[in-house]
């Protein structure tokens, strides 16, 4: 990777007149190099199969503290909590819990 030495930008590699040149495509600033390009450029990705997880929600939750309190959906006595400010400042904070058992969630005011 190369940045732009100007504004700072990624610059793009591509093709001219069989050699590298890279562009920045903020400002149109131009980094030639002697390096020539392969006749074949290929690349072979495989996305059948791959899987990102981005957001685990069954870990984020385990940061939160727990604590002893029914769920109205399974009866289960233990779930994660956390508090938000959700209305105005002079207004008591909402607490969020969640079923450690069954994910049902709900609040309490």
């Amino acid at each position: 990777m190369q940045f732009c030495p100007k504004c700072g930008n990624l610059l793009i590699a591509e093709e001219y007149k069989g050699k590298r040149r890279y562009v920045c495509s903020k400002c149109g600033h131009i980094v030639r190099t002697k390096k020539v390009l392969p006749t074949n450029i290929s690349e072979k990705i495989d996305h059948k199969n791959e899987k990102i997880l981005v957001f685990d929600e069954k870990k984020e939750w385990e940061q939160y503290p727990k604590t002893k309190t029914m769920c109205p959906k399974c009866g289960n006595t233990e779930a994660y909590w956390y508090m938000q400010q959700t209305r105005g400042g002079d207004e008591p904070q909402t607490k969020f819990l969640k079923c450690t058992k069954c994910g049902y969630s709900w609040r309490e005011y």
